[in-house]
């Protein structure tokens, strides 16, 4: 009981200092647990990142970004198809070069690992990725697209 209305506090002001970083505006449902203002300062937020990391390697195509901050921060909204044929709105939230963040253009595709046992709209780009297992993924989706 203490602290609940702290964290419900905490949870929604990413949504009423940002708008366009509203889980409305995001496109994403009630499960997806919000833009942390400071990840590095929020102990959920690391735990999520550190089990992205090691999470199923699926294929993303980037639709639209915000900025957060200057470092910059963006938080990409990203289509993701898994290898299961599941298919839903990840949002990633990630830093960036500034010359990274010039190349970005919606309709890119990306390899982002994402947590099958955690539908919570949560991914993280594979910058890791081995491009030989990324195919063979981009493959996969292209023939059960086909039949």
């Amino acid at each position: 009981m203490f602290g609940s209305k702290k964290k419900q506090e905490l949870d929604g002001l990413m949504a009423q200092l940002r708008p366009d970083l509203s889980r409305e505006s995001l496109g994403v449902g009630p499960d997806f647990p919000g833009v942390a203002p400071n990840p590095l300062l929020s102990r959920a937020a690391m735990k999520r990142n550190a089990e992205l990391r090691t999470g199923a390697l699926a294929l993303g195509v980037l639709v639209d970004w915000r900025e957060v901050n200057s470092n910059p921060r963006v938080v990409l909204m990203i289509d993701v198809e898994t290898a299961d044929g599941i298919s839903f709105r990840g949002i990633a939230d990630e830093d960036f070069t500034i010359t990274e963040l010039t190349r970005l253009a919606p309709g890119q595709t990306f390899p982002v690992r994402y947590r099958p046992n955690v539908l919570d709209h949560c991914v993280a780009l594979a910058r890791d990725a081995d491009p030989a297992q990324v195919q063979q993924l981009s493959d996969e989706i292209a023939n059960r697209k086909r039949t």
